[in-house]
């Protein structure tokens, strides 16, 4: 692109008073076509437009030489790009083969000198490749700014999808330049290890803080002061995780800030989001949080503390941004949620089963700003903030304007990162009606951030491409922003770009970034990455190297297992948690884990071994409790079974999986009332689960009990199994034919019948085809089934 873009910016300049040739155009046949133009006399069929600049666009005056680009449905051989100044009247004239056209340097400055405060219109005129005769034209105003950028972006460069960046974060890369370069800004920090996310910059740009997953702590967060060569120590490293560690609740820590002078952090603590990969690469990633509060770290006291008024375990606050003099937090709050598939009550990182009613069932999540006093970290009384909230919208990711008057927010119509409809919106910073900006493009508009001089905002938008690519708007004091200006330098076409900020550095002022923190508890970290990932070699590999170094590293050895479990290479998965658990033989966690890895391979005496060892040292494992009751019930063994299943669902009431089992137990002990019971709730938290289904509708349309059946509810559920089945079980279509048999519908059971006895025989099935031909007669002859 950038070369081709240099052969058309070498078209020639020609000026007002000498029109140089252009091409094998001479002066005179230019001006004689454009005089001849008439756009009403000559209109044709089609539509031509500028893409960009955008009319009404205004550049700043520091901005490399930017990119004009048209696009339109009618052929044209060559175009003509005039520039008509409204200071003087003057032109300027370039030619293009293409349809897009960028100046040179010197050119560019030439358009800015002569726009002289009053700015400009561009035309581009299409061109026909007989007569050269003008085909098409369009045009568009814009006008350079007074307000120079002057400041640097310090900004995130992504490979996607999110999966693979996770997989292997040390193929992402930060970027630090100012908007005046041409090249794209140079990399300052790469080949980081572990996960780095979410930056900030204190108001003087001193000091910066980062995210990042070090030493197997989702909750550690550097702190630097900036320098031409920062150096990422461990010293420099705290962890969120040591706000109330004795609450043993994990934490992420995440979307941190710096405060403006450089003292305080505050981030969301005691923290859980939805945070999964999504197919595609355009919205590859879900995330926001649904539980957690406020922190604050004291740098000079070193202390963490709670911000009261943000600190209600009731509500998820999160996205916390200070006001430029320090004095006020605004963050965004939502009732805190319970996930009701949730069958690990310590877990941080959640599957897409344990968030399906997000994921698969359309819940919607909703977020208000809030503000809160800061108060020299006491807090105060949190008041929501009039026009960013109760809107019936998502309100999110605020950012106060430097001089504090206005906050920019984004808003979308459900949950927070990377929603397709996320628009930019302005509010005064006390509250007030809030506008969207005239910036937004047609698809996501988020992660901003505002310049020092408050003259203008840099954001992200996936509009045009699947990749997040930067923009510029112009705000003015009113609060009202100009069409957006993309920077195309700062983003290769197959990489993405977010988390853009500014950051009040000087020129040389930061320059290179080095890690030197990574040890092998990094390398653990980087290892569960890839295996989260489902890079499961990767994954195995960093754990061997951590046990290369260390050989009795017992978490090495039990995340190893997983991995080669994961590959299914079990003799080697028992071998490592064996010694594991030599180096540790009080882990629960590891006799639970074996256990699977033994069930796995069909060997259920041992899994009850393990598992029972489980069990004993850690009684409250739920999940140890429940697959032991399922190991026991696979043996038979019904009343011992079902203690360890009622006391799975005593700790953990939402174990889909756990209930299932107990109500089969409950059946084959004639309680079917409770049976019922429990295979109902197990198809309300999994409704889709084609095994529950099976075991719900057959109970409904043939129980003996005629005070149990529901004809009508197990049509429904046995419809929704043949659905899923695509029509292709004969077990599903036997139950179909039941339901319809109970409901009274006789014809339809019929039917049923008759095609779940045809996919029985062509699945060799003939024993179930037998089976069901007998219940068919029942149908014919008016009759229901019941056991």
């Amino acid at each position: 692109m950038r070369k081709s873009v240099g052969r058309i910016a070498a078209g020639l300049l020609l000026g007002a008073s000498a029109l140089a040739a252009v091409f094998f155009v001479r002066q005179h046949r230019v001006e004689a076509l454009l005089a001849a133009y008439r756009p009403d006399a000559n209109a044709t069929p089609g539509i031509t437009v500028i893409d960009a600049p955008k009319n009404g666009t205004v550049f700043p005056p520091d901005l490399a030489p930017p990119s004009f680009a048209w696009h339109t449905d009618r052929p044209a051989a060559a175009w003509l790009i005039r520039f008509r100044f409204a200071a003087d009247g003057s032109r300027l004239m370039f030619r293009s083969q293409k349809p897009e056209w960028e100046p040179a340097p010197a050119q560019w400055d030439t358009i800015k000198a002569r726009c002289a405060g009053k700015g400009a219109t561009v035309t581009v005129f299409g061109t026909d490749s007989r007569s050269s005769a003008i085909v098409c034209a369009t045009s568009a105003s814009f006008g350079i700014s007074a307000d120079p950028v002057d400041a640097p972006i310090f900004y995130r460069d992504v490979n996607l999808p999110f999966s693979l960046a996770v997989q292997d974060p040390s193929k992402i890369r930060w970027r630090f330049g100012r908007v005046s370069s041409r090249e794209q800004p140079p990399v300052v920090l790469e080949k980081l290890p572990v996960c780095g996310n979410c930056h900030s910059f204190s108001k003087d740009g001193k000091t910066m803080g980062m995210d990042v997953d070090y030493a197997n702590d989702k909750g550690s967060y550097v702190i630097s002061e900036v320098a031409p060569d920062i150096r990422l120590t461990k010293e420099k490293i705290i962890t969120w995780s040591n706000y109330k560690p004795e609450d043993s609740v994990q934490t992420f820590g995440l979307l941190s800030q710096v405060s403006p002078d450089g003292r305080y952090v505050v981030s969301t603590v005691k923290d859980r989001s939805v945070f999964l990969p999504m197919p595609g690469l355009e919205f590859s990633q879900l995330f926001f949080p649904i539980q957690g509060i406020l922190a604050v770290y004291d740098r000079q006291t070193r202390t963490f503390q709670a911000l009261p008024g943000a600190d209600d375990p009731a509500f998820v606050q999160s996205n916390p941004a200070w006001s430029p003099d320090g004095r006020w937090i605004v963050f965004a709050r939502s009732p805190a949620y319970k996930l009701r598939n949730l069958d690990r009550p310590d877990a941080t990182l959640l599957t897409r089963s344990e968030c399906r009613e997000f994921v698969s069932e359309g819940k919607t999540f909703l977020y208000d700003l809030y503000r809160v006093p800061f108060n020299g970290g006491q807090g105060g009384t949190p008041e929501p903030l009039k026009g960013a909230s109760q809107n019936g919208k998502s309100n999110f990711f605020p950012k106060f304007s430097p001089d504090g008057r206005w906050i920019v927010f984004c808003q979308a119509a459900s949950y927070m990162l990377l929603q397709s409809d996320s628009a930019l919106f302005i509010v005064p910073a006390e509250g007030g009606e809030a506008r969207r900006l005239a910036c937004n493009l047609p698809r996501m508009n988020s992660w901003h951030s505002w310049s020092p001089n408050g003259r203008w905002i840099v954001f992200s938008s996936k509009t045009g491409s699947p990749f997040t690519r930067l923009f510029l708007t112009h705000i003015n004091a009113d609060g009202d922003s100009t069409p957006a200006v993309p920077l195309a330098h700062f983003t290769a076409p197959n990489r993405a770009a977010n988390i853009p900020e500014f950051a009040n550095v000087p020129p040389g002022g930061l320059t290179r970034i080095r890690e030197q923190f990574v040890d092998d508890v990094s390398l653990l970290r980087a290892g569960n990455a890839f295996r989260e990932g489902g890079n499961f070699e990767q994954a195995a590999e960093q754990y061997r190297q951590v046990l290369a170094h260390d050989p009795n590293n017992a978490h090495a050895l039990a995340n190893l297992a997983a991995a080669l479990s994961d590959m299914n290479r079990l003799p080697e998965a028992t071998d490592c948690l064996e010694k594991a658990l030599a180096k540790e033989p009080a882990s629960a966690f590891n006799y639970y884990n074996l256990s699977i890895i033994y069930a796995k391979q069909g060997n259920i005496d041992e899994a009850i071994r393990c598992c029972s060892e489980s069990v004993r040292l850690n009684p409250t494992l739920s999940s140890a409790q429940g697959n032991l009751g399922i190991f026991l019930f696979q043996q038979g063994r019904i009343d011992e079974a079902l203690t360890h299943l009622n006391r799975a669902i005593r700790l953990e009431p939402d174990k889909d999986n756990v209930l299932f089992v107990r109500g089969r137990i409950l059946v084959r002990k004639g309680l079917l009332a409770d049976a019922l019971r429990d295979y109902s709730e197990a198809v309300r938290l999994s409704p889709n689960e084609e095994t529950y289904l099976n075991a719900l509708a057959w109970l409904l349309s043939t129980a003996p009990t005629p005070a149990l059946r529901n004809g009508t509810r197990a049509v429904e559920l046995a419809t929704r199994l043949c659905e899923l089945t695509h029509h292709e079980s004969p077990r599903a279509l036997d139950i179909l034919g039941a339901s319809y048999a109970e409901a009274g519908r006789f014809p339809d059971a019929v039917r049923a019948a008759g095609q779940a006895i045809a996919c029985a025989q062509r699945q060799g099935n003939q024993r179930l085809a037998a089976e069901i031909g007998t219940r068919l007669e029942l149908y014919r002859h008016g009759q229901p089934f019941h056991q």
